[in-house]
């Protein structure tokens, strides 16, 4: 097959590298020329484990294109998928412009029938948006051309979204055309050799269920946050409550770890641009609506217990910081939990030394050149001299540090764990003073 993507952002590349991988030919358009020539030169803009190889091997034998010509994009495939950002807006919805930019431009340069696949995340009603707006364009140019467009949303996790993408637990497809229906299963069909992952139902109730998903999971991590927060001035274990209550086979393990909050680029914009949608047609989203106050609380618990233990004033101090990115394998930044810690801690006057093992260069991009921020290349050089350490990604480096060699390299021994990755008994009987995420103190 021929399949045309429109956008190079993370899920345009990775879709459209992955769907070459199988044997596809696939174009790739962007309107940044820089990152398209950066593409061509075998650049990748984004972090991610295994991707560079994918887009290497394909560009290598022709089956993966990328280019800045929209006509040419356009007329070198039936299947168009939209797969550019749906940013937030200062409400909180869902910024359509590119989407709907995207749409215009089919409608201005189709020649032929087309299927129009909206994988960006987007609300509810898109696809109708997207089909007024390549029919007002047909209508102007007096062309009558067939089309169909489908809601095939994304379910990839940063840092393994080439394996999700390879091995998906479902393909959410919606629909309500046939012969639509028939060039997407052909376009998934090496993925669903084992047993069909294809779940084909209408455009709607698709485009609902990928907003659905990631409220549900954001709903978990701000329950087993909240309820840490409980067992904190309760004097419970919440390790030892989430053993308990994942046991339960209706609950599980995933998504309960507590923790300084969610980042990311999907979450906390999917949990907004959902309940500004709820209302829009006049419904209180309540519990949805919560998820983010509670999340934005809990980003603000590491810099608490770090003033609590300095009596709150850390003014003139300096604080090692272990991680930057959301979460373990990226290098995405938005959204992080370590941003919060950071802008709280300059605004009382201290310094941050930081480490992350992919992120330097993203933290360089966000905050510049400032006397308050040392970006440092280990994790043992951010612990020089400082008077505490914050942990706030499990990155796998960290989770068996030399302990004595830390507490030499600070100059107290005070660790807040924002990830619950040590054991609180053991850092006692090290010397730490050690403070964690809803363990009782």
């Amino acid at each position: 097959m021929k399949i045309t993507f429109h956008g190079t952002g993370y899920v345009g590349l990775v879709t459209g590298a992955c769907i070459a991988d199988t044997g596809n030919h696939v174009m790739c358009v962007d309107v940044d020329a820089d990152k398209i020539s950066s593409l061509q030169q075998g650049n990748i803009p984004i972090y991610e484990p295994g991707l560079d190889a994918i887009v290497q091997r394909n560009c290598g034998n022709g089956r993966l294109q990328f280019t800045t010509d929209i006509a040419k994009a356009i007329s070198f495939a039936d299947v168009q998928v939209i797969a550019v950002g749906t940013p937030p807006d200062e409400d909180g919805s869902a910024d359509m412009q590119y989407v709907l930019e995207v749409a215009n431009s089919i409608g201005s340069e189709m020649d032929s029938y087309k299927v129009i696949v909206n994988k960006s995340t987007v609300p509810v009603g898109t696809a109708d948006k997207v089909r007024e707006m390549v029919s007002s364009q047909l209508a102007q140019r007096g062309v009558d051309l067939d089309f169909d467009v489908v809601s095939n949303p994304e379910f990839l996790k940063e840092g393994a979204a080439v394996n999700d993408f390879m091995k998906p637990d479902r393909i959410v497809v919606g629909t309500d055309s046939d012969r639509a229906k028939a060039l997407i299963k052909e376009m998934y069909e090496p993925f669903n050799r084992n047993h069909n992952r294809s779940i084909f139902m209408d455009i709607r109730s698709a485009e609902l269920t990928k907003y659905a998903a990631n409220a549900l999971l954001a709903t978990k991590i701000s329950f087993i946050n909240e309820l840490a927060g409980i067992a904190d001035r309760m004097g419970a274990d919440i390790e030892q409550v989430r053993v308990g209550i994942g046991s339960d086979p209706r609950i599980g393990y995933e998504f309960i770890y507590p923790g300084c909050g969610f980042g990311g680029s999907c979450f906390p914009k999917d949990v907004r641009a959902l309940a500004h949608a709820s209302a829009e047609i006049g419904f209180d989203a309540e519990l949805i609506n919560a998820v983010e106050r509670v999340n934005n609380r809990q980003k603000e618990v590491v810099f608490g217990k770090l003033m609590q233990h300095f009596d709150n004033d850390i003014k003139g101090r300096t604080v090692a910081l272990w991680g930057l990115a959301f979460k373990p394998n990226t290098d995405d930044m938005r959204e992080a939990p370590s941003r919060n810690l950071m802008e709280a801690v300059w605004a009382a006057g201290a310094t941050i030394q930081a480490y992350d093992p992919v992120a330097i260069e993203e933290a360089k991009r966000i905050y510049g050149d400032r006397p308050d921020l040392l970006l440092c290349d280990s994790a043992e050089s951010a612990l020089k001299s400082a008077d505490a350490l914050v942990v706030v990604t499990e990155w796998r480096e960290f989770r068996s540090p030399d302990f004595e060699q830390m507490k030499i390299a600070l100059s107290a021994a005070v660790v807040i764990d924002g990830r619950n990755i040590y054991d609180p008994a053991h850092m006692q009987e090290l010397g730490f003073s050690y403070y964690a995420i809803g363990r009782g103190a």
